[in-house]
């Protein structure tokens, strides 16, 4: 099922409990700097595969991706049950072999400007990926990876895992990301 984008300037963010004692015991503008500290902290992983700060996967020219629609493959915490962690050169092959209906070649809001664009790069769930490269006929017979876009959450979240096709996913990111193995 497709969800529509959701624009908004800044995705609402879910705020730990201890925020309003731990604001209320500062004043001023050092109230507002605590409560901006603490709501980027709140926020879920921002880090890449590759360790760097997470890149946005849509670009210009390419319909607006993300569980939260600001590019980035990343969510709020614990509200996105789906994980749309990875980065992914989107081709209709993608939708075909996740047995999804045919948005993989869709025009959505673009990134920038107004307008629709065709889908370029997408965030797709962690078990999609999963299940795309073991349909697939393994990591050599998918589209490339967007490393930098990619969300060191989905890496932490098959490390987990035992299941033989969510370690194929690992060793997928691994490979076409060129990180070493521990």
């Amino acid at each position: 099922q497709v969800r529509q984008p959701v624009h908004s300037p800044i995705p609402p963010i879910a705020l730990p409990s201890c925020i309003p004692t731990m604001a209320s015991t500062v004043s001023g503008p050092l109230k507002m700097l605590v409560l901006a500290v603490l709501a980027v902290s709140a926020r879920a992983d921002t880090t890449s595969v590759l360790g760097g700060a997470l890149s946005t996967c849509s670009k210009p020219g390419m319909a607006m991706t993300g569980f939260t629609r600001d590019g980035h493959c990343m969510d709020n915490g614990d509200d996105d049950a789906g994980s749309h962690h990875i980065c992914i050169q989107m081709k209709a092959d993608f939708c075909t072999v996740t047995g999804q209906p045919n948005w993989c070649t869709s025009k959505m809001p673009c990134m920038t400007g107004g307008g629709t664009c065709p889908i370029g790069n997408w965030c797709v769930c962690q078990w999609a990926f999963a299940r795309y490269i073991q349909m697939a006929g393994g990591c050599d017979a998918i589209v490339d990876l967007q490393c930098d876009a990619t969300n060191m959450a989905a890496m932490r979240a098959y490390q987990k895992s035992t299941d033989a096709t969510i370690q194929a996913a690992l060793k997928c990111i691994e490979q076409k990301c060129n990180i070493d193995q521990v």
